[in-house]
């Protein structure tokens, strides 16, 4: 799957592509995150492929960690929160960029 899946393309009343920002909702701390430490060479891509089996939500892992650019190996020393409950992240989402 692409790496964009969840980008959205916006367009003006002409049907023209418009720049706009992508707007991602804030992920609060719950109790059922999980706290691990990526293995040597892991990206953001590979932790959400891991634990959520699609690695376009490598953004959901980012966006949880404050972590600005993703295109670059983790650090195995650094441990990273990786939410559970995202269903209720993907519809936060949803309704940010809907508009």
């Amino acid at each position: 799957m692409n790496r964009y899946a969840f980008s959205i393309i916006k367009k003006n009343k002409d049907g023209k592509r418009v720049l706009s920002s992508t707007m991602y909702p804030k992920i609060p701390f719950r109790n059922g995150d999980r706290f691990v430490y990526p293995i040597e060479g892991d990206r953001l891509e590979t932790i959400a492929k891991r634990y959520y089996d699609d690695t376009t939500l490598w953004w959901i892992i980012a966006k949880a960690n404050e972590i600005r650019d993703g295109s670059y190996a983790l650090n195995p020393a650094k441990q990273i929160r990786v939410p559970r409950n995202i269903s209720s992240i993907i519809s936060d989402f949803e309704r940010l960029n809907s508009q």
